[in-house]
């Protein structure tokens, strides 16, 4: 069998996506390179940018709080803790619900931060409600988010 890490989301979900349409967005057309990517090799944007359109949940979510526990704000390619901002908005609190032990994670990394080095006010403002006992909860998607 196959290590996860080395497999892209197509090959672990079994479910390959066509080349992205003619004239898609440069969202959308990324979303489709990444699913082809090996889930070992992404990087801190390549997981900002997945998880932010809700995709791969299942298997990156517990890849982005091992990337977290290590820099809790890591950076893609917009602000320190752009990451965390996916993880707190974009995870479906279905997600955390019937996986406990990654909120305890999430918890505890989100325990470690500094708030005095926390640059962006949103960001700030959802760890504090975090750490004040609000669960992490997503709105419904909307496209182009993050």
């Amino acid at each position: 069998m196959t290590d996860a890490l080395e497999q892209s989301l197509e090959e672990f979900e079994g479910d390959a996506w066509d080349d992205a349409p003619a004239g898609a967005t440069k969202l959308v057309a990324t979303v489709h390179e990444l699913r082809r990517k090996p889930i070992g090799t992404l990087e801190v944007e390549d997981l900002r940018v997945l998880l932010g359109q809700r995709e791969g949940v299942l298997v990156l979510v517990p890849r982005a709080l091992d990337v977290l526990e290590h820099d809790p704000l890591a950076e893609g390619d917009y602000y320190p803790g752009d990451l965390l901002t996916a993880v707190l908005r974009r995870v479906p609190a279905e997600y955390w619900a019937t996986h406990p032990g990654e909120l305890a994670r999430l918890a505890g990394l989100v325990a470690t931060i500094d708030l005095d080095e926390v640059d962006d006010d949103e960001l700030r403002a959802d760890v504090v409600a975090f750490r004040d006992g609000e669960a992490p909860d997503s709105p419904a998607p909307s496209p182009g988010v993050l």
